[in-house]
C-alpha cells in the first residue's frame, strides 16, 4: 500500500513549510515539493495542516475503579482516539496490592491483546513495592519494552504507596533505564478532609472539589521532586492542574533535575465553577479536580515557557449510571472524564487558534515530546522520512460544536458539549494505512499495535 499526500501544510515540532509526503507500507519514504511518484492513494491535502499523528500518554481502557469499569475499552476509545487525530496511547496496568507485576500485565493484555484500532502502549503502576516486586522492573523495562513506573501518593489501601517505597522504586527504575511517573496528591490531607466533609452532611460533587485543595497537590509535588533528586531518578508528574504544583517545578530546574510535567486539556479550558451546578457537576469529578481561572493562566504560560512538556487527556470515561453511584455521596462518584476524542480539536481551537500556543508548539505537547520522553521518538512523533505514516490531516478552519450526538467515545453525555470548536480532524493515517477520514473507517479492529518502548534518556 502507498499513498501520496499532497500540497500540506506539513508541521512538526520544528519546522512549517509546504510540501508533499509519500508513505510506502507503514513508513514515511519521502518528502519534498511536487513529488511525483505513482500511489494507491492520492490525498489533496491544499490548505489543510499536516501533523504527526498525536500521542496521549494518559488514558485509562476498560479499567476497573470504585466499584465499577471506565466505559470506554480498547476497542471503542482506541477507535475514539482515532477519530480524533490521536495515533498512539498510553496506558495504566495497575498492579493489585499483594500480587505481582506480571499478574496484573496478564490482565490487561487479555483486554487489549487483539482489540485495538490504534497503537498502544503500557505503564506500569506499582501500588506495592517489595523485594518480589524490585526483582521484577527490568523485566518489564528490558523484555516488555514497558519503561515507565506509575505511583500514586493518593487513594490509601488501594493504590497509594508511602515515600519509602517510592525511594525504594525510584533506585530500581533509575537503575534498569526507566522512569518513575506520579500522581501527586496528598492522600492523607485528602481522606482527612472528605471525612470532615462527609460527617457535616456536605455529600455534593462541590465537596470533592473542596476536599482536594491547591495544597494537596503543590506539597506532593514538591516531594516527589524533592525524593527524585536525592535518588537521582527521571520524574514525570501526571495530570498537573494548578499553579503551586507548576512553582514547584520551575525551582527545580535551577538544580540541574529533570522532572517533566504534563497537564491535561480540561485543567486549560474548564474551570471549578462546574461544580456548581448541583449534581450534574458529576460529570466533571475528576482527581486531581478542575481548579481556578489563575490556574488555568499558569499552565498555558507553563507550556510556552518549557516547564510543562505534555498535554494529554487523563481520559476515564464512565456513563451517567456509573456517576449517579455518587448521587448521596461525592465520595463514592467515579473519578474520570471523557476527553480522548478532543485532545487534538480543543488545544488547536483554545490553543493556536486563540493564539496562546503557536503551531510547533502544538505539535511538541500533542505528539512530540510524549514520543521523546516514553522512548517512542522518532519512531513516532514526528514527520520524517524511516518514521511511522501516523498522520493527522487537519482542517483548521472548520468550525463544529462538540457533542454527545455526534462524539464516538462509549459515553452517554458530553464534558463539552455545544462547545464551539474552530478546527476538525479530517483524515488519520496509522502506520500507512488510512485509519479515519471524515467520519468513515477504514481499518478493523486489531489493527492496533503494542508499542515496545526504549530506555528513558533525558533529552528535553
Amino acid at each position: 500500500m502507498s499513498i501520496l499526500i499532497k500540497n500540506g501544510r506539513l508541521v512538526t515540532a520544528s519546522e512549517d513549510f509546504i510540501a508533499d509526503i509519500f508513505i510506502e507500507g507503514d513508513k514515511i519514504s519521502a518528502i519534498g515539493k511536487n513529488l511525483s511518484m505513482s500511489a494507491d492513494e492520492v490525498i489533496d491535502a491544499s490548505g489543510k495542516l499536516v501533523f504527526p499523528g498525536g500521542i496521549d500518554p494518559h488514558v485509562h481502557l476498560d479499567m476497573p475503579f470504585m466499584g465499577t469499569s471506565s466505559s470506554d475499552n480498547y476497542e471503542t476509545g482506541t477507535l475514539a482516539a482515532l477519530h480524533g487525530g490521536t495515533t498512539t496511547v498510553i496506558d495504566f496496568v495497575l498492579q493489585t496490592q499483594g500480587k505481582s507485576l506480571h499478574h496484573a500485565l496478564e490482565q490487561w493484555k487479555g483486554r487489549s491483546n487483539g482489540n485495538c484500532y490504534g497503537d498502544y502502549s503500557f505503564h506500569m503502576a506499582v501500588t506495592d513495592f517489595n523485594d518480589h516486586t524490585k526483582a521484577e522492573i527490568k523485566e518489564m523495562v528490558e523484555k516488555e519494552g514497558i519503561t515507565s513506573f506509575k505511583t500514586f501518593m493518593a487513594y490509601k489501601g488501594a493504590l497509594m504507596i508511602d515515600d519509602r517505597q517510592m525511594v525504594g522504586l525510584m533506585n530500581e527504575v533509575k537503575a534498569c533505564g526507566g522512569m518513575v511517573t506520579v500522581h501527586a496528591t496528598n492522600g492523607d490531607l485528602i481522606d482527612f478532609l472528605i471525612a470532615k466533609h462527609r460527617s457535616e452532611g456536605k455529600r455534593s460533587p462541590l465537596y470533592h472539589y473542596l476536599s482536594q485543595p491547591e495544597i494537596t497537590e503543590s506539597e506532593a509535588t514538591g516531594r516527589f521532586s524533592d525524593l527524585a533528586y536525592q535518588t537521582g531518578a527521571t520524574g514525570y508528574v501526571v495530570h498537573m492542574t494548578c499553579e503551586g504544583a507548576l512553582n514547584h517545578i520551575r525551582d527545580i530546574a535551577k538544580r540541574n533535575q529533570k522532572v517533566y510535567a504534563e497537564t491535561c486539556i480540561q485543567y486549560l479550558i474548564l474551570d471549578a465553577s462546574l461544580y456548581q451546578r448541583d449534581f450534574e457537576g458529576a460529570k466533571w469529578v475528576m482527581s486531581p479536580p478542575l481548579r481556578e481561572l489563575k490556574d488555568q493562566a499558569a499552565l498555558w504560560a507553563g507550556i510556552n515557557q518549557g516547564t510543562i512538556q505534555v498535554v494529554a487527556t487523563d481520559h476515564c470515561p464512565f456513563k451517567w449510571d456509573q456517576k449517579r453511584l455518587g448521587e448521596k455521596d461525592f465520595a463514592a462518584i467515579p473519578n474520570g472524564h471523557p476527553a480522548i476524542e478532543h485532545r487534538m480539536e480543543l488545544l488547536y481551537s483554545e490553543g493556536v487558534h486563540k493564539g496562546k500556543i503557536s503551531l510547533n508548539k502544538f505539535v511538541e505537547v500533542s505528539s512530540t515530546n510524549a514520543a521523546k520522553i516514553f522512548g517512542m521518538y522518532p519512531k513516532k512523533g514526528t514527520l520524517a522520512i524511516g518514521s511511522d505514516a501516523d498522520i493527522l490531516i487537519f482542517d483548521p478552519n472548520e468550525k463544529h460544536a462538540l457533542s454527545v450526538k455526534t462524539h464516538h467515545m462509549n459515553v452517554d453525555y458530553s464534558a463539552y458539549e455545544g462547545w464551539e470548536v474552530t478546527g476538525k480532524c479530517k483524515t488519520t493515517i496509522l502506520r500507512g494505512q488510512v485509519a479515519t477520514d471524515k467520519g468513515d473507517v477504514r481499518i478493523k479492529k486489531g489493527y492496533g499495535q503494542f508499542v515496545k518502548r526504549k530506555k528513558i534518556k533525558a533529552i528535553i
